[in-house]
């Protein structure tokens, strides 16, 4: 970490002021349309609140955008990069928490955001890691091997692997699942953190009223295709909420995961 920056002020920046952009995206398993034309520009700096009923796409969109999934057909270009060719690039600029924690349960916590941070050449690392450690509230486990840790204990260690380096960019796919009250509290610090700081981020969520407290901007995703895309102040989240249930429940439970 550098002396002078702060443990979660990132360097890195995108190339343009549209930082993530998706064209006519979409994506199929088998005969199964499951992303439908999908159009999404984000900006520097802006928040984005997915939402929608289970099933809906979220997560599979979220792969798509942060290169862990190819589209079917369409574009997706993050900080400029074409995620279908840039992907070392586009690693360095983006951090990911999902609900896969990509964390190695035979590795220590300390071991483990070693691993990550060696990846991506992070400088005094030790330091770093041992200020993660501290603020994720894991300090007592630095050397237990992940496999020994609760689901909560990995998602909290999931967050420090993925802003170790500093993302300009990050995707974040239920972050809060797991998480105690303390652990969402010190999340939500961080995220506040990193608006101030202009980072983009893109979440999807369940909970109308957490995701709305965060964003700027908000979406529905519905059956795959955004039904919703606007920008959301403090007095618009009451109404939005009530498009929310308004637009979502019919057929809600007819949706299948994907």
């Amino acid at each position: 970490m550098n002396k002078n920056p702060g443990p979660f002020e990132g360097t890195a920046t995108a190339r343009n002021d549209d930082v993530i952009e998706a064209k006519g995206l979409n994506k199929t398993f088998g005969f199964k349309p499951v992303l439908c034309d999908i159009d999404l520009v984000l900006k520097s700096g802006d928040f984005l609140t997915l939402l929608g009923p289970n099933g809906a796409g979220k997560t599979t969109l979220i792969h798509i955008l942060c290169a862990l999934m190819r589209p079917t057909s369409g574009t997706v270009s993050v900080a400029g990069y074409d995620t279908r060719y840039h992907l070392e690039q586009l690693h360095r600029l983006v951090g990911v928490i999902s609900h896969h924690t990509f964390l190695y349960g035979n590795l220590s916590a300390f071991e483990n955001l070693k691993f990550y941070g060696q990846m991506f050449n992070v400088l005094d690392l030790n330091a770093k890691i041992k200020e993660l450690l501290d603020f994720v509230g894991l300090t007592h486990v630095t050397h237990a091997h992940v496999q020994t840790f609760s689901r909560g204990m990995q998602q909290r260690l999931s967050v420090a692997r993925a802003v170790i380096h500093d993302p300009a960019i990050l995707f974040l796919d239920e972050p809060y699942t797991g998480l105690d009250e303390h652990g969402a509290q010190r999340f939500t610090t961080l995220l506040d953190t990193f608006r101030r700081d202009g980072k983009t981020i893109l979440m999807t969520s369940h909970n109308l009223d957490q995701g709305l407290e965060l964003c700027n901007k908000a979406a529905i995703l519905k059956s795959g295709r955004l039904i919703v895309q606007k920008e959301v102040s403090k007095s618009d989240k009451i109404e939005f909420k009530h498009i929310y249930m308004e637009l979502t429940q019919e057929k809600a439970s007819s949706e299948q995961v994907a």
